[in-house]
C-alpha cells in the first residue's frame, strides 16, 4: 500500500495526527472534519495514498465504492434520515485543498443548490 508521510491524511490515517474516529478499516478512515460545514461533517479517505480522483486508475474502483458504501453506512448510523450530501472536490479549481482524495458527507440540516 503506497503511503505519503508527508501527507497530513496518511499522517491522520497511521495515528500520528489525532483525529475523532468515525470508522476505521484495513481500506478506508473516516474522522470529523475539524472545520465542519454541516452539523455533520465528516470526510472518508482511503489509507492507499491517492492524490484526487482524476488520479484514480481501474484498480482503485473497490476502494471509491468503499468510501462511497462507508458513507451511507455513517449516515445511516448519526441519523442522516432526511438526507446528506456527498462530495469529493478534485483540484485546484474544484475546490481541493488536501492532495489525498478524500470524500466528504455532510448533513444534519437543508443543503443549498447550487453549492457554490
Amino acid at each position: 500500500m503506497l503511503v505519503s508521510m508527508d501527507c497530513i491524511f496518511c499522517k491522520i490515517a497511521a495515528g500520528e495526527i489525532p483525529s475523532k474516529q468515525l470508522y476505521s478499516d484495513e481500506a478506508v478512515y473516516a474522522f470529523a472534519d475539524i472545520d465542519p460545514k454541516a452539523p455533520f461533517h465528516a470526510l472518508i479517505i482511503p489509507r492507499e495514498h491517492l492524490t484526487s480522483l482524476a488520479d484514480a486508475a481501474e484498480h482503485h474502483k473497490a476502494v471509491l465504492g468503499h468510501m462511497h458504501y462507508t458513507a451511507a453506512e455513517l449516515a445511516r448510523k448519526h441519523g442522516l434520515d432526511n438526507g446528506y450530501r456527498v462530495v469529493i472536490n478534485t483540484g485546484a479549481d474544484g475546490g481541493q485543498t488536501v492532495s489525498h482524495l478524500h470524500l466528504h458527507l455532510l448533513g444534519g440540516r437543508l443543503m443549498a443548490w447550487p453549492p457554490g
